[in-house]
């Protein structure tokens, strides 16, 4: 499979899926908003976006399966599956504040082979495939140079459903105040880790992520010449100097 090609027809459907977000956004005094958890939402624009994508995705490849967050299909293919968030950063959606991100990444056995991620504050379409490099609209992107932590700026994300290491977190969160050159919450992992893969922060890390917050995103870091390691049950993307 060409991934260079998979990769561009698959932006074509994340930009059909994309228009129709944007339109939502702006009618978002009708949503219907459901709790599938304590501070975790789904919207019928989550659902919707990700069944846009799903027929997309089909006609693109049809052999392969789904991982996606609101389990609108849950084919499972042999070798081949496409895991999606229709909306990484549901909360910020509903709220009117960016960022918010489509996520799509292709697995060919266990290796995600081509990723896209795009947010709709910046209007930005991240994007890399197996061997290919990362590439933000249109120009190749790497991860920044930061040696030390004294000097990174390090994206995090709060628990907020399983707080069974808020401890463990909390000492990471007081470590990284006072060591690091800043801590940022964003409320989108997805766009977090395109930031790193883009050097606007040099660390991420976050726990109880599902696949379809980070496989496009780690692709991503790791065309761009960064880590995303897992340690003590965190997930950490990175340059490949810290």
């Amino acid at each position: 499979m060409q991934y260079q090609k998979i990769c561009f027809d698959t932006m074509e459907v994340v930009r059909e899926a994309a228009a129709y977000v944007r339109e939502r956004h702006q009618e978002r005094g009708d949503l219907n908003i459901e709790k599938k958890g304590r501070q975790n939402y789904v919207t019928e624009v989550d659902t919707h976006t990700e069944q846009i994508l799903v027929k997309g995705l089909s006609a693109l490849l049809p052999e392969a399966g789904f991982i996606a967050e609101e389990g609108t299909n849950k084919k499972q293919g042999d070798t081949w599956n496409w895991i999606i968030d229709p909306v990484d950063g549901t909360t910020n959606f509903i709220h009117g504040v960016f960022p918010f991100a489509i996520s799509v990444g292709l697995r060919e056995g266990d290796r995600v082979v081509a990723g896209i991620i795009y947010e709709f504050g910046l209007d930005e379409f991240f994007y890399a495939w197996e061997g290919g490099g990362a590439w933000l609209n249109g120009k190749p992107v790497r991860v920044s140079s930061v040696p030390r932590v004294r000097d990174a700026l390090i994206a995090t994300g709060f628990p907020y459903t399983d707080f069974s290491r808020m401890d463990q977190f909390m000492e990471s969160v007081d470590y990284f105040m006072k060591n690091s050159n800043g801590l940022r919450r964003l409320g989108s992992a997805a766009t977090d880790i395109a930031y790193v893969a883009c050097g606007r922060f040099d660390a991420f890390y976050e726990y109880g992520l599902n696949p379809w917050d980070i496989a496009a995103g780690i692709l991503l870091v790791r065309e761009a010449a960064g880590r995303c390691p897992t340690s003590g049950g965190m997930r950490m993307c990175s340059t490949g100097n810290m």
